[in-house]
């Protein structure tokens, strides 16, 4: 099984980012995924870390599909692939309409529809064929327009990989037809058929198995300590502002997730009270055991025994968040897990 790192910046402190990747590539990393939500976009950060790196593979988690025409998405995405020597993966997602709609000023629309119409026109253009395309989102060239089918200027790569962040029934499915990898969040290995059954629907109707696909998900922060009661409280934050803040009452795809994997009444409760102002209650009422299932934190034991069950789960790549004050301390954190991971 795979360990990968994301690549967080509380500061901006990108020399000390940096240095991070690079020691994480050295200790053995699989990869290094950046996120994009409403600070730092998802590609700068890793067109700086390919310059500096040799190895380890390079990801957005996520680059946000409807801020950008999928034309712009096969330009950034051969621009990466080509700096970086073949190391880049290009994961895509929707965001939710709270991002869109709020920071981008655009309709959250069929956001289904326009992701998979997305990954058709990229690889399309990625390939190097002729841009000609009819969807219901998207038409090339444009209709009535002055605008002709174009091939891209640059050296076709046809062999990018497409990652997919999804977490609806629906969206689910398209992953496992289309794309290459999943990048899962909101993930339980001991609720795994959640998400995976959905996947391994999309991948039959392609004709494939669902081992076709690298099944990469977030395991939350690596902290190892016998006092596990410590390491909890500072995790609960997090959820909270996952189940209520990442979405609207009507739309949110994490609180959904975790509600399909039997914590309903949670799930509600803690959106509830953040989306009334309660954001201490909210964090309250988080339970340990939700921390201790989408984190990896405790004893070596402890685990190892989550690393096995994500690896019965079926999944290939985790993607962990090392806990530290310090890059010393980080790195330590991330040095030990990779050990037991190659033990498993």
């Amino acid at each position: 099984m795979n360990v990968a790192i994301s690549l967080r910046l509380a500061t901006e402190d990108w020399e000390q980012g940096s240095a991070y990747v690079v020691e994480a590539e050295r200790l053995g990393a699989h990869s290094v995924w950046t996120p994009e939500a409403w600070g730092h976009d998802a590609v700068a950060p890793l067109a700086f870390l390919a310059a500096r790196t040799s190895r380890i593979l390079l990801g957005t988690a996520i680059m946000q599909a409807g801020t950008r025409t999928p034309a712009l998405i096969a330009m950034t995405a051969l621009s990466l692939a080509s700096m970086s020597h073949g190391r880049f993966r290009l994961g895509l997602g929707v965001s939710g309409p709270q991002v869109i709609e709020g920071w981008h000023g655009i309709r959250f629309d069929r956001p289904v529809r326009r992701l998979r119409e997305t990954i058709e026109i990229v690889r399309r253009a990625t390939r190097g064929e002729r841009l000609e395309y009819k969807g219901e989102v998207y038409q090339l060239p444009l209709p009535g327009g002055e605008g002709k089918a174009l091939r891209v200027g640059a050296t076709p790569r046809p062999d990018i990989p497409v990652y997919l962040a999804t977490l609806s029934p629906r969206s689910l499915e398209m992953t496992g037809e289309v794309a290459d990898g999943w990048l899962g969040t909101s993930f339980m290995p001991e609720h795994a058929r959640v998400f995976l059954d959905h996947l391994a629907v999309g991948a039959k109707r392609a004709g494939r198995s669902l081992d076709a696909l690298d099944l990469h998900v977030s395991a939350g922060v690596v902290a190892f300590s016998d006092d596990v009661a410590r390491l909890v409280p500072p995790r609960k934050p997090g959820l909270a502002f996952s189940l209520g803040a990442m979405g609207s009452r009507r739309h949110n795809f994490y609180n959904d997730a975790y509600r399909r994997a039997g914590y309903a009444d949670v799930a509600a409760e803690v959106q509830r009270l953040w989306l009334d102002g309660r954001r201490d209650e909210a964090t309250a009422r988080v339970p340990d055991e939700l921390v201790l299932k989408t984190n990896l934190l405790g004893t070596e034991a402890m685990v190892r025994e989550r690393l096995a069950l994500y690896r019965r789960a079926g999944i290939t790549t985790i993607r962990v968040e090392p806990a530290g004050e310090t890059l010393d301390a980080r790195l330590a954190n991330l040095g030990r897990l990779l050990e037991l991971a190659r033990s498993l």
